[in-house]
Formats: C-alpha cells, structure tokens, sequence
C-alpha cells in the first residue's frame, strides 16, 4: 500500500490545474461561477465497496456546496443486486447527471436498459449550468464493419446532433464522454469528433469548448489539441491490470466474493475531481492523493507496449494557460 519511488517523484511537484480563458464581452456578463463533481469508473460489479467510495464522494460534493454531480460512466450493471447502489447516487438531492459507459452493458443488458435503470431519457443530450452549456456524448455507438467487442464509436447521427447543438447555443461549452475522444483507445472516430469541436470555435471566433472530460481508461492524464484540454478523470476505484498480472490486494474472503478485483490494482481511498469555473476566466480542477492497496502496476511489472501515462492512484494537480481569443 505504497507509491512507489517513480510515482513520487511523478506526483511531487503537483499544484492546482488552471485553465485560464477569456469569453467575449456578450457572453461574460451572464456567466457566475460553478461548482461540480466528477467520478468516472466506480464499476460497482468490480470493486467490494463500490457504495462506500459513492457514499463518501457524494458527502464530500456536499461539503463543497457543489452545483451538480455527475458519473462518467462504468458505473454499475442495470439489475436487482445493485439497487442499494443505485440507490446511495439518487441519494443526492440536487442536480445530477449521467454518461453511459461500456461496461454498464455488461451481462447483456442493452443501453435503453441502462438509462431506464439509472434514470437517463437519452445517452447524449445537453444542459445548462450558471450560464455553461454542457453537451454528454455516447460513444457506444456501433457501426457497420466494427470488429467485435464492446462498441467504441460516435455515430453519424450523434455528429450531426452535436453540430447542430453547437451551432444552436452561443455559451462556453463543457463535453462529457466515457471512452475519451484523443486516446486512440477510446473512440474510434475521436478525429470527427474533435474536428466538429474546432470547428465550432472557429465559428464562433473564440475559444467557447473550455474542455472535454472522459473516463474509461483509468488514467489521470490531460493533453492539449488545437486550442481544446481532453482531461481524463481517472477511476474511482482501481487501475485495471489484466490477467497476466492478477494478484490479491484484499483479504481472501473479500476476493473469493469479489473475484475481478485480483485483475485490478485498487486505490486505497476513492478518486474524483471537483471542478469550479470562474467567469473571470479560469476552470479549477482540486485532485486527490491516494495510495496503492498492494502493488503497484509497476511493482508487478505491467507490461511494455501499454501506455502508461497517468497511471496513478491520484488524481493529479497541473498548471497550464489557455489562451482564448475574443470575438470582435
């Protein structure tokens, strides 16, 4: 239950993530400042106490008098055995939101079953936050010639919708989505959809896609592409290791009745990122420290040829600057 040397050193120089950006004049004025929290990856058909971590991220989003909470997906399967689950997220008594996930298909539940299980009347869909218009993609689509597996893919209809609730709103925009639209793991389309993202701010003469937040990877990453921050939030709960690496970070009798979690590396306390967005320009991201149970990936050799960027049990803290241009 260590970070290892690596992961130190990774991790030691961390401070506050900034996003700096500067909306035009127009838009300035209607914007107040925004509280919200994210988990992606909580996966309550993994992990043995999947409700505890919910539990205490829902309590620490209280606490920070947050606006809205959201779940990125890889939540939990639509079933009978885990409506105390489901039961713990509507607990919340604000605004809430969901992603669909890939994995909350499992045990062939299909995503119209999901979304009536978790109360979602579309995979993708829109909403309006303190002046900040959200846009929440589905990337489960499934396309003609796509190899087998879970589908990763944003069809040509959900396209044409996001063109279109682009070119319909004029606000800063926030993009939620499971599978990540920049890692080539993710979506596989991810270039469509972020030439639908640059081309919207090219319209509108400024910057107004402030970022796009995704899960699915269990990484802590962020990159820049062509003026748009893709941040990955990384997993409430563990870094998926696979088969070759399964071991035993619990007690046996918690594996014997958990038995995914020996192809995991689990995090010690659960992960989340709280974002607040200044409308003097600047979006906020507050990390988590945490700590192994058990080895590392690292420790137990994951292997060469994986990306291992951002594999962490934290959610780290950056500095960057966005500069945005303003429309005339």
């Amino acid at each position: 239950m260590k970070n290892t040397r690596r992961e130190l050193l990774k991790t030691a120089a961390a401070g506050v993530c900034v996003l700096t950006f500067r909306p035009p004049a127009h838009a300035a004025g209607s914007l107040k400042e925004l509280r919200f929290g994210m988990c992606a990856d909580v996966h309550q058909d993994v992990m043995h106490d999947a409700d505890k971590r919910l539990g205490a991220y829902l309590k620490a989003m209280a606490e920070k008098h947050a606006h809205f909470v959201v779940q990125m997906g890889d939540f939990c399967q639509p079933k009978e055995a885990n409506d105390s689950f489901r039961e713990v997220w509507q607990s919340w008594e604000g605004d809430q939101y969901n992603v669909v996930g890939n994995h909350d298909m499992d045990g062939g539940a299909s995503r119209e079953q999901f979304r009536e299980y978790i109360g979602m009347k579309e995979g993708y869909y829109t909403f309006l936050q303190e002046g900040y218009r959200f846009i929440v993609l589905d990337g489960n689509d499934r396309h003609e010639g796509a190899p087998s597996g879970y589908a990763r893919h944003v069809g040509e209809e959900q396209r044409a919708w996001l063109t279109e609730a682009l070119a319909s709103t004029t606000e800063p925009v926030v993009v939620l989505v499971h599978q990540s639209i920049e890692n080539v793991r993710g979506v596989d389309n991810g270039a469509e959809v972020r030439a639908i993202l640059e081309a919207a701010n090219e319209a509108a003469g400024w910057g107004r896609v402030l970022a796009c937040f995704s899960g699915h990877h269990h990484l802590d990453d962020l990159v820049e592409i062509n003026g748009i921050h893709y941040i990955q939030v990384n997993s409430m709960s563990y870094k998926w290791v696979g088969g070759t690496q399964k071991h035993e970070s619990y007690p046996a009798e918690v594996h014997a009745e958990h038995p995914w979690i020996e192809y995991t590396c689990p995090y010690a306390d659960p992960l989340w990122s709280f974002v607040t967005i200044d409308p003097k320009g600047e979006l906020r991201i507050e990390g988590i420290r945490s700590k192994w149970v058990g080895p590392s990936p690292e420790e137990l050799g994951y292997p060469e040829g994986k990306d291992t960027r951002g594999i962490t049990p934290n959610v780290s803290e950056r500095e960057l600057s966005l500069e945005i241009k303003e429309s005339e």
